[in-house]
């Protein structure tokens, strides 16, 4: 088979790549901390941590809380979401970025391609973003946090090539945050990070990103170029 018949594989995360759901997150952060009777943290230590498991992601917030004081954060901070996710309309509360719908659609579209996503988003929190914007059963691999370790270890990844049958070499990561490149080079994939997220341009470099775009339109180009590179 030649190069140019391989089957390829994009996998995107999702807060901070696809959607934009920092107020959602920031307000249901902040509903948590203050259930629990503590401050929420300032806003960039919150969201520098996206993509992060919440188990993972609440000890590093709230350090001085033992296991339980975590636990309950986590469920505080599960319970909230929920709530402002059914009292809000999604498409306004956590809209995709701009651009990135169309290119969803070009990709999906591709008769060499198949796409995936890699979250630290549950299961149950995936499947009503992916309602929200008529996107259900539109990936060919799913790999949420309720099923894995924390990003950016390479289980989302590696199950996703399980499931897909590409290998690495063929599969690019796509994401905001240095957990997924480390994530994605760890599973042997190419990466791309994108600007408008959590994570600032010269961290995805440093974390080793192939290719770092500042916009959606600037995507497909990129991924052309890991593959011909």
């Amino acid at each position: 088979m030649s190069d140019s018949e391989l089957l390829r594989l994009v996998v995107f995360d999702v807060d901070g790549t696809l959607i934009d759901s920092q107020a959602h997150i920031m307000a249901a952060m902040t509903l948590a901390f203050e259930n629990v009777g503590h401050a929420c943290p300032p806003r960039a230590q919150v969201l520098s941590m996206v993509g992060l498991s919440l188990a993972v992601m609440m000890p590093k917030l709230a350090p001085g809380l033992d296991a339980d004081g975590h636990d309950a954060l986590v469920a505080a901070y599960k319970d909230s979401f929920a709530d402002i996710r059914m009292s809000g309309n999604p498409l306004e509360t956590a809209p995709l970025f701009p651009g990135a719908r169309e290119t969803l659609d070009h990709l999906l579209g591709r008769d060499d391609l198949l796409v995936g996503i890699a979250t630290g988003k549950s299961r149950r929190g995936l499947d009503h973003l992916l309602k929200a914007h008529g996107l259900t059963g539109a990936f060919v691999t799913e790999q949420v946090a309720d099923h894995h370790p924390s990003k950016p270890h390479p289980s989302m990844l590696l199950t996703a090539m399980s499931e897909t049958g590409v290998e690495a070499r063929h599969a690019v990561m796509i994401g905001d945050t240095t957990f997924d490149i480390e994530m994605g080079r760890s599973a042997g994939f190419g990466t791309v990070g994108v600007s408008w997220g959590y994570h600032p341009t010269e961290s995805l470099v440093a974390a080793g990103a192939d290719e770092v775009v500042a916009s959606y339109a600037a995507l497909t180009p990129a991924l052309h170029k890991i593959w011909e590179g």
